[in-house]
């Protein structure tokens, strides 16, 4: 399962959305954000799921690859399908003893996961298409105003940037945890939900000593660097936008505004 979390790596290509602006990204994943949150209709869900499967085949991502991400959250999906099955009040479709199923329940389910498999997906395609180095540059440039309230934006975006970058360091230093347990004989595997919890405790600690000691050769470095936040800094890419990233959000704002209007009409 450590394998299939895809969130905060990065997959090299030359497609345009890896050309595309970082800044473009962003601003077009808020949006196809908020409108995952606002529409409510299946028609509209089939929709914004045929965009983003033409805008993975596009990015010459593997679809595989990209969909593997959702594995993770299975169990989050399951345990919150089952509650709104069970709990929610309507329609009884079926009925045996304290169990009442209600078509608004499983309604509410579908809509749910439709919409956690969405955003897991849109925010995955950021991270593998976008360095982590860009993603700083663009969200630092993007909260360049709040800098007039002294909101400390770049060690926001930095740090932001540094978590990313860490998930797939810390899952590497998982796997590697995990291996070395189960050479010793430890048992991930077996066991009911409770013992498989149990067995992770040993691989729990040795992670957050690592997590530690990471941090602290991070800072060391940048400090041996003379790292002094945004004051004086320069870049060796600067952020451009093109024509290309225009056209980028021109169809992401039409793309919005038809699946507003079909939803809200």
């Amino acid at each position: 399962m450590l394998k299939d979390i895809t969130l905060g790596q990065y997959i090299s290509g030359h497609s345009f959305l890896h050309r595309a602006d970082a800044r473009a990204k962003i601003v077009s994943t808020l949006a196809y954000m908020v409108i995952i949150i606002l529409v409510n209709s299946y028609l509209c869900f089939a929709i914004t799921a045929i965009f983003t499967l033409l805008v993975i085949v596009a990015s010459g991502i593997p679809l595989r690859y990209t969909l593997k991400g959702l594995k993770p959250i299975m169990l989050i999906i399951v345990f919150t399908a089952a509650i709104n099955i069970f709990t929610t009040k309507g329609t009884v479709m079926f009925e045996w003893r304290f169990i009442h199923i209600t078509y608004e329940g499983l309604d509410i389910t579908a809509k749910m996961a439709i919409r956690l498999s969405l955003l897991i997906i849109t925010t995955s395609l950021l991270t593998l298409s976008t360095t982590p180095i860009l993603l700083t540059d663009a969200l630092e440039n993007l909260m360049g105003p709040l800098k007039k309230i002294g909101m400390p934006v770049h060690e926001i975006a930095m740090m932001m940037t540094i978590a990313l970058r860490f998930i797939p360091a810390l899952l590497e230093e998982t796997d590697k945890i995990m291996k070395a347990q189960a050479a010793r004989g430890a048992d991930f595997d077996t066991g009911n939900l409770v013992q498989r919890a149990k067995s992770f405790i040993p691989v729990l600690v040795p992670l957050f000593i690592s997590a530690f000691r990471r941090a602290e050769e991070l800072a060391v470095a940048m400090e041996a660097r003379c790292y002094r936040g945004s004051e004086g800094r320069t870049r060796m890419k600067q952020l451009k936008m093109t024509g290309r990233d225009y056209k980028i959000l021109l169809a992401m704002g039409i793309f919005a505004a038809g699946v507003l209007w079909l939803q809200y009409r």
